[in-house]
């Protein structure tokens, strides 16, 4: 596969409106989530989860491409047919999560290190023969008045960057994930700064490891307020400090911006998305979606693990992804959500 192919696998993910769904949560994280709701955690019941949403009819107007992971991508449906294929006939282009997760970092209380690059070359290969055609790496930043430290930022910037060469040399695209976190009692300023320094130093990274940026996406947090911040920011402040911060950080080869959730609720994610695509100005980049569990709160509370809810959890997944895909457009308005209600 060429460049110009990557490129093209890239810019489709971020096809006009169109967002992903980030259904990569590891084996344990879904299992607390069905736990909530006494759903038992086995492959078949998180196998029938992921299939929920992989199947909703019509999503593909919405939906560009799914983030799995490793169980996720081996699994067939009672038909026998993997569930990457069934994203295919779909029209959605199957991705997986490739990173092991967050550790410590030696040296550094609080901070951790993403880790994973040990075999990503032959685990890459078998995913792509699996039928994944892009790839994700998270790495975790702390904030505090302290943290980051520049060795965090470093080592952690230096882990996308090796992964994404790697992707782009198996014929993956990669989606680089650094995020800032919203836990803790900083303000928006600490956000915008500590994000502004952890992208400029992404793409310093990117550039020694010879990444093709045009073949490649960007997942990051938005600026926020922390969670515990005493002065919580308005939608139109958290859009201006977001759009300022990437307009200074990113360079514009990047075909696409796809923002990850981060702990706000579906509500916020998507009234921040919307503010942010409304704003005036350059914006050089496609702006959208790579949201888990706010797009995929209200389907579980509505599906509760019972085949008979079944149609009324694609129903609200749906709705979910119709909104984001408004919000990636600057047209979504609270008037949607009341129209769901009432449907």
């Amino acid at each position: 596969m060429t460049s110009a192919d990557l490129q093209t696998i890239a810019r489709a993910l971020v096809s006009e409106g169109k967002g992903l769904l980030a259904a990569d949560e590891t084996v344990s994280t879904v299992t607390k989530r069905l736990d909530v709701l006494k759903i038992e955690s086995t492959p078949d019941s998180r196998r029938a989860y992921r299939e929920m949403f992989f199947t909703t009819p019509g999503i593909a107007e919405f939906v560009s491409g799914v983030i799995m992971q490793d169980e996720t991508i081996h699994q067939r449906n009672a038909s026998g047919i993997a569930l990457a294929e069934l994203l295919v006939r779909q029209g959605i282009i199957p991705g997986i999560k490739v990173d092991n997760g967050a550790k410590p970092l030696a040296a550094c209380p609080g901070e951790s290190i993403t880790e994973g690059l040990d075999g990503l070359r032959e685990r890459l290969k078998e995913y792509r023969a699996l039928g994944a055609r892009f790839a994700k790496w998270r790495a975790v930043i702390s904030v505090s008045d302290t943290l980051p430290s520049a060795t965090s930022v470093k080592a952690n910037a230096h882990a996308l960057a090796r992964y994404a060469a790697l992707c782009q040399e198996q014929d993956v695209v990669p989606i680089v994930e650094p995020e800032v976190l919203m836990d803790g009692s900083h303000t928006i300023e600490r956000c915008e700064a500590v994000t502004g320094n952890v992208l400029h130093t992404v793409f310093d990274e990117l550039f020694e490891q010879k990444v093709c940026l045009e073949a490649m996406l960007l997942k990051p947090n938005m600026v926020i307020s922390g969670k515990e911040c005493s002065e919580q920011a308005s939608s139109e402040e958290v859009a201006r400090a977001t759009l300022r911060c990437l307009t200074r950080h990113v360079p514009s080869a990047v075909p696409g911006i796809v923002f990850l959730s981060g702990g706000q609720d579906h509500l916020a994610a998507t009234a921040h998305l919307n503010e942010i695509n409304r704003l005036a100005g350059p914006k050089p980049w496609k702006l959208s979606f790579s949201y888990g569990r706010a797009l995929q709160d209200e389907a579980l509370r509505a599906w509760r693990g019972k085949n008979e809810n079944l149609k009324t959890g694609q129903r609200a997944f749906y709705h979910r992804a119709k909104c984001d895909k408004a919000a990636a457009l600057g047209k979504y308005t609270e008037a949607m959500e009341h129209e769901a209600a009432e449907a």
